[in-house]
């Protein structure tokens, strides 16, 4: 299998790094060779959390260059225009529809970036509210699950192991609210919910 390179984009406490976790352990069940790397901009003020997995028959290194990046899966809208440039041409974009503003926007002293979501649909990208599909099994905390269930259905996992891995990761009294979670997901995709 050739190298895949998958991004995971969001901020300091969406679970970007949980999911990024799931994902490397999902590629390395399956016998694949598997490098991530995490960058954390001041993560637990809502600063930028980016991770890379990368995974195939041999991996030599965790990081993604511009333009490298097979799937680019965006907590929400900021970070997904910023880390657009990451993407291949052919790449597939993922993107929950939620904004956070950074603190310089909430503090007035830049303004708020405007236009975002056009680029973005103008690269193709996949929508999807995966808070409001968490909201649905009473939990917005999981909608970084919700994305991997997105996620899932571009990549060639079984479905059984991607829920063996999120099982075995989670907080066990959370387990069957993240089954759902991932479930809804896949569901958005496969439906169509979640397409261009």
């Amino acid at each position: 299998m050739s190298t895949v390179t998958v991004m995971l984009a969001g901020v300091g406490g969406q679970g970007t790094i949980l999911a990024a976790d799931v994902l490397a352990k999902v590629a390395a069940a399956a016998g694949l060779d598997v490098k991530l790397s995490e960058v954390h901009g001041m993560a637990q003020r809502g600063g930028s959390v980016t991770s890379v997995v990368r995974f195939g028959d041999e991996v030599h290194a965790p990081i993604a260059h511009p333009g490298s990046v097979d799937h680019l899966v965006a907590f929400e809208l900021i970070e997904a225009g910023r880390q657009l440039h990451f993407v291949k041409p052919e790449g597939r974009l993922l993107v929950n529809t939620r904004s956070i503003q950074p603190m310089p926007v909430l503090l007035g002293s830049v303004p708020e970036p405007a236009g975002i979501e056009a680029i973005l649909a103008d690269e193709r990208a996949i929508f999807l509210d995966a808070e409001e599909l968490a909201c649905e099994i009473g939990s917005t905390k999981s909608a970084n699950i919700v994305l991997l269930g997105a996620l899932s259905t571009g990549l060639s996992f079984d479905v059984e192991s991607w829920r063996e891995v999120i099982a075995a990761r989670v907080p066990a009294k959370t387990v069957d609210a993240n089954m759902r979670a991932f479930e809804l997901g896949r569901e958005a995709c496969m439906k169509g919910e979640c397409e261009l």
